[in-house]
């Protein structure tokens, strides 16, 4: 959709969390816990009354069954007004963009005029499923008040004793059973995407993030988190500055033996936070708070996952602009989510195609060619992390203090994710 000119949602500020590999520092810190203390930073760094507050959304992918509408339990771990709404939403990794746009809808209804919105993951406290046949046989023991023989008959349910153990998850497609480094290897050849090309790739992302960190340029967007064993968090986790790509070269393939995908040019397994505050315009400045940006327009997309499940913003990005009334060179900056360097650098091979122009975006010429010099100017997914629901918002954060410090106009977001989605949005700097 396309925003309202009449009533206007605007991005006042945006905090994340650092972002660090699985398994490691927020080890005790679940989606829930790692929200909490990136909304509770957003409102410490702008000053904004608890009870200012009248909604969140919230994105999330791997939801704590316990507990599933993160959003209500942050207003309520936060003690925001007993009145904060909340709900969330979940749209693989896209779910971030889908939380933050799905607020500016509302803002721009009408609904309301302060709101928070954001996402979270922790890969770290992923719950382990336990297979069916073993909830089925023992739920009716759980549940009710079960005789001896009922301990029998659940025994027997269980024979043969060969699938009773939980299975080991892994992000993979339900529909197709490809796993997305698969996807991405797929992808890679399908467009010609080398391992050179996306080793440099990865490498670029690592020395353009290390230098964003060493230049203070998240120093408006990244909190300090204490964890709950007392250490102080202060900065992304997962850059690497030293790396290149000699170094890069020599990791072996992960998902084909003759492959080009490796952990070097892959997003890593990450936990972490990101939360956005959004506002009319007119209430923004009725407090004195100067916007950032705002959202020119949105496109969500799908394509089918057995062809090339990552490919969406190839589309989602052309429909964007168009519904931006705007073509790529109108563009000041590019931010495209890293799943892979090989599905980044697909994406871009698909923009720059007159064949995909034709073929999939019913166009005579190609969307264009995007210059290295305004994509990702501060890393991305690659060397930055990925929590699944955090990424949407921390590219909306970035890009939004990018236009403002810059006094550059227009950056185009595209991000792929699970199902076969393109998420993409036109910010514009207020």
């Amino acid at each position: 959709m396309a925003t309202s000119a009449t009533r206007r949602a605007v991005i006042v500020s945006g905090v994340r969390t650092p972002f660090v590999r699985a398994f490691t520092d927020y080890m005790r810190m679940d989606s829930i816990d790692l929200a909490d203390t990136a909304v509770a930073g957003l409102l410490a760094r702008t000053g904004l009354p608890k009870a200012a507050v009248q909604a969140i959304v919230w994105g999330g992918v791997i939801l704590p069954s316990a507990a599933p509408n993160i959003a209500r339990e942050i207003a309520l771990d936060l003690e925001l007004d007993s009145g904060c709404e909340g709900h969330t939403v979940t749209r693989a990794c896209a779910s971030g963009l889908q939380a933050v746009t799905t607020a500016a809808a509302a803002i721009e209804r009408g609904e309301y005029d302060v709101m928070i919105a954001g996402g979270s993951d922790s890969t770290s406290n992923a719950e382990v499923k336990l297979p069916q046949k073993l909830v089925h046989a023992g739920a009716p023991l759980a549940l009710g008040k079960p005789k001896p023989k009922d301990y029998l008959s659940a025994v027997a349910q269980l024979a043969p004793f060969t699938d009773i153990l939980p299975h080991r998850p892994k992000i993979a497609e339900r529909t197709t059973g490809e796993v997305m480094g698969e996807s991405a290897e797929k992808m890679a050849a399908i467009h010609g995407v080398g391992r050179a090309a996306q080793d440099e790739f990865a490498a670029r992302s690592h020395h353009r993030a290390a230098a964003a960190i060493d230049s203070g340029r998240f120093a408006d967007e990244v909190l300090d988190v204490v964890t709950p064993e007392g250490k102080t968090v202060t900065r992304d986790g997962l850059v690497r500055a030293n790396t290149s790509v000699e170094k890069l070269a020599t990791l072996a393939p992960v998902f084909a033996k003759n492959g080009t995908v490796t952990a070097g040019n892959a997003s890593p397994l990450t936990d972490g936070a990101s939360a956005v505050l959004l506002m009319s315009e007119d209430k923004a400045r009725a407090l004195g708070f100067e916007p950032l940006a705002a959202f020119r327009s949105w496109s969500y997309v799908s394509v089918d996952p057995r062809d090339q499940v990552l490919i969406g913003p190839a589309i989602s990005m052309p429909r964007a602009l168009d519904k931006a009334g705007m073509s790529l060179g109108d563009v000041d900056f590019v931010d495209i989510h890293e799943a892979f360097a090989a599905q980044t650098l697909s994406v871009l091979a698909a923009l720059a195609s007159d064949e995909w122009a034709k073929t999939r975006l019913d166009r005579d010429s190609a969307v264009g060619e995007i210059d290295p010099a305004v994509l990702n100017v501060h890393g991305g997914s690659v060397s930055l992390g990925h929590p699944f629901g955090a990424t949407g918002a921390r590219m909306v954060t970035t890009m939004a203090n990018e236009l403002a410090r810059s006094d550059k106009s227009v950056a185009l977001l595209g991000i792929c994710a699970a199902g076969g989605i393109g998420a993409s949005a036109v910010l514009e700097r207020v």
